[in-house]
């Protein structure tokens, strides 16, 4: 995978935040083994804007305006959650159009195209509760489905399925996290085809004061192919860099995104808020 920088930003969570909101951190990514817990809600929100956003499959190239960005995590117990992600409104504004295998499919006027965010319905288990000497681990599964369309350009119209193992280990003031796993992405070219890919994510969170963190991650994934790479399906991945502020259920966040790779958004920040709350008794 071509890297476009290579500091790894790390990243932290701290116990001094709502004991609610521990399992879930915007402006990351990085899946933490901690769940919600039983019968809470997790509900999300946030605004992104990413120069240079790549879709190579339909050849466009320009700025994009994802609002809002929804999510919703659901604690059917107290190890697993039910998550469901997306959004509203992907805007983006065309800078450039190369010729792509999805080119001829297009059907937008000017210089902007709009879609649908594609939802991900997922899974999270956590199998091992953290200990004085050992680490929190769990597992995710989580499947994209196609809601965004190959005629704005912006989609892929495939079904892609993704499973994780999730580590997570506090230090003091600091919550280190990790992800390990594959996604088996479609082809959106032939539909007798897939590429296997593999997923990673590093995160570390710091307080810096009661209700303050700063916090920083490195996550995407690593295509395994040499050569006959299904357009979509490469490399990729972001290095994010932020803050979070707690008061109470609420929790407030924002950060500075950086692509990894040529296909990805050079430069982004995104923006955003996260409600925990009692949503039912489990009995």
């Amino acid at each position: 995978m071509k890297l476009r920088c290579l500091p790894l930003v790390v990243l932290a969570m701290t116990l001094a935040a709502a004991a609610e909101a521990v399992a879930q951190q915007r402006p990351l990514v990085t899946e933490d083994p901690e769940t919600i817990g039983s019968g809470l809600i997790l509900l999300e929100g946030g605004v992104d804007a990413l120069r240079g956003a790549s879709y190579p499959a339909s050849g466009l190239k320009g700025d994009l305006l994802r609002l809002p960005t929804l999510g919703i995590s659901i604690g059917v117990s107290s190890i697993a959650e039910v998550q469901i992600d997306g959004g509203l409104y992907n805007r983006l504004a065309v800078t450039s159009r190369a010729d792509a295998p999805l080119s001829s499919m297009l059907d937008l006027a000017g210089d902007r195209s709009s879609d649908i965010e594609d939802l991900v319905i997922g899974t999270k288990i956590r199998l091992l509760a953290e200990g004085p000497g050992r680490p929190a681990l769990g597992i995710r599964v989580a499947t994209k489905l196609p809601n965004a369309g190959n005629e704005s350009g912006l989609g892929l119209d495939t079904t892609d399925f993704y499973a994780s193992l999730l580590v997570g280990k506090t230090v003091q003031s600091i919550r280190f996290v990790g992800n390990a796993g594959f996604g088996i992405l479609g082809d959106p070219v032939r539909g007798d085809r897939q590429n296997d890919v593999l997923t990673f994510g590093a995160s570390v969170a710091r307080a810096v004061r009661q209700g303050i963190e700063v916090v920083g991650e490195i996550n995407g994934r690593m295509n395994t192919r040499d050569d006959d790479v299904p357009v979509g399906t490469e490399s990729r991945g972001a290095m994010r860099a932020g803050a979070r502020i707690t008061r109470g259920t609420v929790r407030v966040d924002g950060g500075l995104i950086l692509g990894m790779t040529s296909r990805d958004p050079s430069i982004g920040f995104t923006i955003g808020a996260t409600w925990v709350f009692k949503g039912f008794t489990i009995p």
